[in-house]
């Protein structure tokens, strides 16, 4: 018993000796309730979700848009951005588009609730706008599952934990071990040890996607609408860049309390930030922004594009360059920070 009571306390002592960890254990709870409160205080409880283009009419002036079960949007776009809100339509996405500057709205007909919604927004009590007096353009398209829109971000995450745990975790562990010092001592360059964890966990969560995206399409059959290699490509460079963020935590960190808290910071804001569960789409602006900065969005937004969309190499171009180029600068702050212990 008393060996017991006093390895309880050596081990206590210990968590409340390291700062970093003691403090971080306070702080992230209190950043998660902060964020989650933030990112959904809208209370939100609307049937239907409508885009509006172009200058929107008052409520007065056009009563349909006063529903309050109804999520309007306010787009300002170019013409290429329309182009994507009509696949959104065709998508089941979006219920309905209605474009002021044109005089036109957009529907899907094959959408479940189409002819209720314009149903409503025909209504013309005495005055005021209606749909009568707009163009309609009918469209077609079948409704995107939510698995086939949660698979990509369900792979995304595996791939996030897998290369900031498997690499960086490690990483910490062989230098407070000792293993790094003794490796030191060795004719192992440091270029070579940290590009051999690269390729090996390269290979490892290559490998474990391949097989969790053909293992669940056997069983759920979701949408793949484009090609095969430009996923394992976008797939690839993600996965190098997430090794590339975990060897960033590995490059100091001596704890491995410490070690784990900080990636927890980063991954599980990046799951909520990076549309991995849902979309951000309504969702503050500051929260979009904020989400642009993470290499988990890209590769999200891009195999979405090339399953959902069928889009091709050129359509994916701007993630791509954007992880070759959070790769790179991982690498250049691991590599000037490194430290055998």
């Amino acid at each position: 018993m008393k060996q017991f009571r006093a390895m309880v306390k050596a081990r206590t002592m210990e968590f409340v000796r390291d700062k970093g960890t003691f403090y971080w254990n306070i702080l992230f709870p209190l950043v998660l309730v902060f964020g989650f409160s933030f990112a959904f205080s809208s209370g939100n409880n609307t049937l239907f979700k409508i885009g509006l283009i172009g200058p929107v009419p008052t409520e007065q002036e056009f009563n349909f848009l006063g529903i309050s079960q109804i999520e309007f949007i306010e787009y300002d776009m170019d013409h290429s951005e329309q182009e994507d809100l009509i696949k959104k339509v065709r998508h089941h996405q979006l219920d309905m588009i209605i474009d002021f500057e044109q005089n036109a709205y957009y529907i899907n007909k094959e959408g479940e609730n189409a002819e209720v919604l314009q149903l409503l927004a025909s209504l013309n009590p005495e005055s005021g706008l209606s749909l009568n007096n707009f163009k309609r353009e009918e469209l077609t398209g079948k409704a995107i599952r939510y698995v086939d829109w949660l698979v990509p971000g369900v792979i995304g995450m595996n791939m996030l934990f897998s290369c900031l745990f498997g690499v960086g975790f490690v990483i910490v562990r062989y230098r407070k071990n000792g293993v790094l010092k003794r490796l030191k001592a060795t004719p192992v360059t440091s270029l070579n040890f940290i590009l051999a964890q690269m390729a090996s966990r390269f290979l490892i969560v290559l490998t474990t996607s391949v097989v969790v995206f053909a293992g669940t399409n056997i069983f759920l059959r979701f949408m793949m609408l484009g090609s095969y290699l430009n996923l394992i490509l976008i797939t690839a460079l993600a996965i190098f860049c997430m090794i590339a963020l975990g060897l960033v935590f590995a490059a100091r960190i001596k704890s491995e309390e410490l070690a784990s808290g900080l990636m927890n910071l980063v991954t599980f804001p990046m799951i909520i930030l990076s549309g991995v569960f849902f979309s951000l789409e309504g969702s503050p602006e500051i929260l979009q922004k904020i989400s642009k900065l993470l290499p988990l969005t890209h590769f999200i937004d891009g195999a979405r594009k090339i399953m959902l969309e069928g889009a091709g190499i050129v359509v994916i171009a701007p993630q791509l360059l954007i992880l070759t180029g959070m790769t790179l600068l991982f690498l250049a702050i691991a590599a000037l920070t490194f430290k055998w212990d």
